[in-house]
């Protein structure tokens, strides 16, 4: 692999190798025959040849986020150094390498009043996100992230450069918007912006003792909030002598006296610790969550929700977690679109994030107060989650419905009979 590539290639037993192979979440283990560190798209071009002729699998992992520790035996091929950005403002379209990530593509794109459907952490990398599907700040305005692609760049399992779109390829494009990438290695994409003349966003902290009114503001406000506005709970636990805190994380398209005159109901609770909320920058949207820019031993399990069980939510003793997560979804996120991708409507209102750590001493009792949290939630859990919340252990089919799942494993058996791509979650394992 040395004498066909640019980038670097580390194997078992070289110095970085443990550090090349390591996946975002520390704990998860990748026991990869080699890693290889694209310098261009033509390394991924001679990469995917290489492993083709040789019987052997590529896994791509731009950032290593999302990864499943299942990739036992396979090549990892980082693309982070893909990172180019091009903005178009006139045709409000960016071209973003594989290695690009949401924080870089914002600034370039905010510069110019524009915005692309990022998520909550500003280090995850554009292509991993949209070929995931991607759950945006923005998803009850303009649905999953993926819908927002106008085409990706892509290494094919034939080790051939081809640019997909719609018109050139439906099927394949229809697969690489949210089916999880394992239909070819993408190298680039080309994504949709809109316009954000006034963004609106920030967090709220109270202390844990107002959990209940929190809890029954979040419901006011989602029960009839326009598609410009998302709301996200959090229940946070931080380690002793740290008091238990209950917050709101919210973005709005819109101006401030109109935000305020939608969170109200959060204004009259009273008593906060903190409240970042006002106009803010479109760079700076990734800030609002506070989520790690830095690998951690993060242990994490979503659910989808069908309704918000509050007595369990807003009662449960939370430890060992550090954090529970509810997301209202809803909007465009729920209506089925025929350009859509394979995620489909997504009809659950609410997301529902479990996160501890993983720790020796810890991840055992952190999996089972999960365990035990869904339980009690019973059938308000759908059992159904999105694809980028997939956690180790877990598996593609439970990201899309019996049809979409039919499709995509046709789509992956014509192009790519041998194997040669796999996704973190494959669609066929």
């Amino acid at each position: 692999m040395r004498e066909i590539m640019r980038g670097q290639v580390f194997l078992p037993g070289d110095d970085g190798f443990e550090r090349a192979a390591a996946p975002w979440a520390v704990g998860v283990r990748q026991q990869v025959v080699a890693v290889a560190e694209a310098a261009d798209a033509d390394d991924v071009v001679a990469l995917v040849r290489y492993a083709r002729q040789a019987g052997l699998t590529v896994t791509a992992q731009p950032s290593g986020h999302g990864a499943s520790g299942d990739v036992d035996g396979t090549i990892l091929l980082r693309t982070g150094l893909l990172d180019e950005i091009a903005v178009d403002p006139d045709e409000r379209v960016v071209r973003a390498g594989a290695g690009a990530r949401w924080g870089q593509v914002l600034a370039a794109t905010g510069k110019h009043g524009l915005a692309g459907p990022a998520g909550s952490s500003p280090v995850v990398s554009v292509a991993g996100f949209v070929a995931g599907g991607g759950l945006s700040w923005f998803g009850r305005k303009y649905g999953w992230a993926a819908d927002s692609v106008c085409a990706f760049e892509i290494v094919d399992a034939g080790g051939e450069r081809v640019r997909v779109t719609a018109s050139s390829d439906a099927d394949l494009f229809w697969a690489l918007r949210g089916g999880g990438g394992d239909y070819g290695i993408i190298t680039a994409v080309e994504l949709g912006l809109y316009e954000v003349p006034s963004l609106y966003g920030g967090r709220i902290v109270w202390p844990a003792a107002r959990t209940g009114e929190v809890f029954e503001a979040f419901q006011a406000v989602t029960a009839d909030a326009p598609r410009e506005l998302s709301l996200w709970l959090n229940r946070m636990v931080s380690p002793p002598p740290a008091p238990a805190t209950v917050g709101i994380d919210v973005t709005f398209l819109g101006e401030v006296a109109e935000a305020e005159e939608l969170l109200a109901p959060l204004a009259a609770i009273g008593g906060s610790l903190s409240d970042s909320r006002g106009l803010m920058d479109v760079a700076d949207l990734g800030a609002i969550a506070a989520e790690p820019v830095d690998p951690s031993p993060m242990l994490a399990r979503t659910e989808l929700l069908t309704e918000l069980p509050v007595d369990v939510l807003a009662g449960a003793e939370l430890a060992p977690l550090l954090n529970v997560q509810i997301r209202h979804l809803g909007g465009a996120l729920a209506e089925a679109r025929p350009d859509g991708g394979p995620g489909g409507a997504l009809g659950e209102p609410y997301l529902l994030y479990l996160l501890g750590l993983r720790l020796p001493h810890l991840a055992e009792a952190v999996r089972g107060k999960q365990a035990a949290l869904i339980a009690q939630l019973g059938e308000a859990v759908s059992g159904r989650k999105p694809y980028t919340f997939l956690a180790p252990g877990e598996s593609a089919a439970q990201a899309f419905p019996p049809e979409a799942r039919a499709r995509l494993a046709r789509i992956k058996r014509e192009r790519d009979p041998g194997g040669v791509v796999r996704a973190n979650f494959p669609i066929t394992g």
